[in-house]
């Protein structure tokens, strides 16, 4: 974790210059609040405050419900997303030490609850920057998929995978998100296998919010 915030020092140094730009990009855009704060759970599920670049209109239906993503996007901001320069903030929680640069994305404590078992399976390690999920199809993936991505990677972590995963990012964020097939399939069977050794305990229609 020591080397994990050395590295995250150095880039915050690097990416000064990019940061304040996309504060500029961002002010016209959208203007304040520049930035978005939650609450999110982390390893063990120990609740952290996640802080990025804010990319979307507060813009409600009648009922004060938040609008579909795209109707609350600009164009720069869908720019800023895809590029993933709005996680730049996110660098400060991993000097903290509640994020790594690789591991599951990291979700509000109510959805980690409604995976049962299988959120304290999650939380085994800290949530990442990027991660299997991320680089397999991200938006293009249901959620249930994205849980079962997630699973597969904390049963199989190592530092050879996540400098696969560091790779993968680097192309994604180049050409574009797509789903890749075969790890989602190994995925899906991976969990498929590993919950009816937990009696059952997969959501696999769960579709709530990420």
């Amino acid at each position: 974790m020591l080397a994990q915030r050395g590295v995250a020092l150095l880039a915050l140094l690097v990416v000064a210059l990019p940061a304040l730009a996309t504060a500029g990009l961002l002010w016209v855009s959208l203007g304040r609040p520049l930035l978005f704060r939650q609450e999110r759970s982390g390893l063990g599920q120990r609740p952290f405050r996640l802080v990025k670049f804010r990319t979307m209109h507060d813009l409600r239906d009648t009922e004060g419900r938040p609008l579909p993503d795209a109707q609350r996007e600009t164009a720069i901001t869908r720019w800023v997303r895809r590029t993933r320069l709005d996680e730049i903030p996110q660098l400060l929680a991993i000097l903290a030490g509640d994020m790594n640069f690789i591991g599951p994305r990291p979700l509000k404590p109510e959805t980690i609850a409604s995976f049962g078992t299988l959120g304290e399976v999650r939380c085994r390690v800290r949530p990442g920057l990027s991660g299997w999920a991320q680089v397999n199809g991200n938006t293009r993936l249901t959620n249930a998929e994205k849980l079962a991505l997630d699973i597969w990677y904390v049963d199989h972590r190592s530092r050879a995978l996540d400098a696969r995963i560091l790779l993968l990012t680097v192309s994604t964020i180049l050409g574009g998100e797509r789903v890749r097939k075969q790890p989602l399939a190994m995925a899906e069977a991976h969990l498929a296998a590993r919950s009816a050794g937990l009696g059952g305990d997969y959501p696999a229609s769960w579709e709530g919010s990420a």
